[in-house]
């Protein structure tokens, strides 16, 4: 799939077959959390969007208060325009997916992505595709301990903004999920609380 430039959310800095970390170009301008992404130009790693960082450029250096006299968050940044070189923003997806081709796979790519390998934000048509076919979503109720049912519920949310009838898409995921996680009702019920919100 061929992307506008001016699309692009930042680069790739961090790789591996089962996550990326993406560099964003401007302070807070992140994707949402369970946001399907996609990196590199040729074959491609797909991801959901698993936890956002904001910190310091230099690790030694801690950011401190400096908004005192400011009457909004806004009035910081204005007196300190340091604060958009010394403050970085960055997004750790996990890989649930990849595309060659045109062609959507809901599992792990047979490579990492590249390092510098553009990230973008998927569209409609791409998330409508990628989310036919919930197959990856075991996958992501395994990782990252609690916050795997909020990520699940988020990409899900996400997803079903892309479909026709947002409500259908959600009720048959519900029920896909209802299979996955058949033995464990109280996590069961509270992903689907989070679907409802």
């Amino acid at each position: 799939m061929i992307s506008n430039p001016t699309d692009r959310l930042g680069e790739v800095i961090e790789a591996s077959t089962t996550e990326f970390t993406t560099q964003c170009y401007e302070l807070y301008e992140a994707p949402p959390l369970g946001a399907l992404v996609r990196c590199g130009d040729g074959p491609s790693a797909l991801g959901v969007v698993a936890n956002i960082e904001t910190r310091s450029m230099d690790p030694s250096r801690h950011p401190i208060a400096r908004g005192r006299d400011e009457t909004t968050e806004e009035g910081v940044y204005r007196s300190n325009p340091q604060l958009n070189r010394l403050l970085l923003t960055e997004f750790r997806s996990l890989t649930v997916g990849h595309g060659d081709g045109g062609v959507l796979r809901p599992y792990l790519p047979p490579q990492p992505p590249r390092i510098h390998a553009f990230v973008y934000r998927c569209g409609d048509e791409e998330l409508r595709a990628f989310s036919g076919s919930l197959e990856f979503v075991p996958y992501l109720l395994s990782s990252q301990g609690g916050a795997s049912d909020d990520i699940v519920a988020a990409f899900l949310r996400h997803a079903s903004e892309s479909h026709a009838d947002p409500r259908k898409f959600l009720v048959d995921a519900g029920r896909e999920l209802a299979v996955i996680l058949g033995a464990e009702v109280q996590r069961l019920n509270g992903v689907l609380r989070r679907l409802a919100k």
